[in-house]
């Protein structure tokens, strides 16, 4: 008898170690079996291949009359300000939500058309080895950052300008996203060793010098205490730009806002942001402060600490805002909230939170989720708050 029943508990305990097994191998196989490069190579290639016969555009090859700047200084205007019927000539006045179609937006066009062709140049790089992309992305480098007669000043003072009412403002900093993915390609070919040194130095001055101008400036202080997705964006910024350039005392920086006053302050118990919520376009907005709060958290974890897993004392954490914000994606009808009021119908797209989150997290319905949303979308505001768009740079 006693035999018998030894050898049925080491039955069981071998079943119980074949189920643990099982169930181990099936979660790990979500995050495992995605192949980025593999699902990422026939659009990252064709796009590459357009942008090889493209040749860079600066800021340089526009101006405006409306700005206090010179030719080498980025200027734009806020969205979201009009002309006031009551006196047409005087300070313009704000209209949230609804974008200014009379805008200057060349600096912004230039910005983001950088901001789609290195990062996807680079891409194909990694991806194929092949040399050409990576020299057509140093050649927007160079026109950018290093050519005296085409290079954009290292600063944003003249960003999102009101007419009447000041000539560059801190919320102007947030037209920089785009460089963030710009910044990533730079490591990437600078760890490829396909950027030349002496241009890769001259490179990395340019960012430190942007670096310090965002930290210490003005206008930069004043965008880092934004209490919204602003906030948010200038921790995205800094973290990304002091990686690039060795900066470990701003990305220690960054480290701890993120742990005590981002989360702590935007996230609600529910996993919104109230913040964003109370705006006039509080599906996009709610979607781009979790993208970008993502991105935080993938620019700055290293071997030493993985801030996907920091956790406040109360049990918020990015996991939380993840999952309450899902459901909305996976099922825009279910959105509970007022529609926005501009661009509700162009959203959502391959967000970022679903797949740095859902590799993080080793969650399969994000990772599907993700492959299934359009990855390229066309709609210039959609890709205005759209900064991630070549996963392959960010992943190893």
């Amino acid at each position: 008898m006693k035999k018998n029943q030894s050898i049925l508990t080491l039955a069981l305990t071998f079943c119980l170690i074949v189920i643990r097994c099982s169930s181990f191998e099936v979660t790990k196989s979500t995050k495992d079996d995605l192949n980025l490069n593999e699902i990422e190579k026939n659009r990252v290639i064709t796009a590459a291949d357009k942008y090889l016969k493209e040749e860079p555009i600066t800021i340089t090859s526009s101006s405006s009359p409306r700005s206090a700047g010179g030719k080498h200084d980025f200027f734009s205007q806020s969205d979201y300000w009009w002309p006031d019927p009551k006196n047409p000539e005087g300070p313009y006045i704000r209209k949230d939500g609804l974008t200014n179609p009379d805008n200057f937006v060349e600096h912004r066009r230039a910005m983001v058309r950088l901001s789609l062709q290195v990062p996807a140049l680079a891409a194909a790089y990694k991806i194929t080895n092949k040399n050409e992309y990576a020299l057509k992305a140093i050649e927007h480098l160079k026109a950018w950052f290093i050519d005296e007669e085409t290079k954009m000043n290292p600063h944003l003072e003249y960003a999102q300008a009101v007419m009447g009412v000041s000539i560059g403002r801190g919320v102007g900093i947030i037209d920089a996203i785009h460089l963030v993915e710009v910044a990533q390609s730079i490591i990437i070919l600078d760890k490829a060793r396909v950027l030349d040194e002496s241009d890769s130095r001259i490179i990395k001055k340019w960012f430190s010098d942007f670096l310090l101008w965002m930290t210490t400036s003005k206008n930069g202080i004043e965008e880092r205490d934004a209490k919204n997705n602003h906030g948010t964006c200038w921790v995205m910024q800094v973290a990304e730009y002091a990686k690039l350039v060795g900066d470990k005392k701003s990305l220690d920086y960054c480290r701890e806002r993120y742990k005590t006053v981002l989360l702590p302050t935007q996230l609600g118990a529910d996993g919104s942001f109230p913040l964003e919520l109370a705006r006039t376009k509080p599906y996009s907005y709610s979607i781009f402060n979790l993208d970008v709060m993502t991105m935080v958290c993938q620019i700055i974890t290293d071997e030493e600490e993985n801030l996907f897993y920091f956790t406040l004392p109360d049990g918020r954490s990015i996991k939380t805002g993840m999952e309450f914000l899902f459901p909305f994606i996976a099922d825009k009808s279910k959105w509970s909230y007022p529609k926005d009021v501009m661009y509700f119908d162009v959203f959502p797209n391959r967000q970022p939170f679903l797949l740095f989150g859902g590799m993080a997290f080793n969650e399969g319905k994000y990772l599907e989720l993700w492959k299934k949303l359009n990855a390229d979308p066309q709609d210039d505001e959609v890709i205005r708050n759209f900064p991630i768009r070549q996963p392959v740079l960010w992943v190893d």
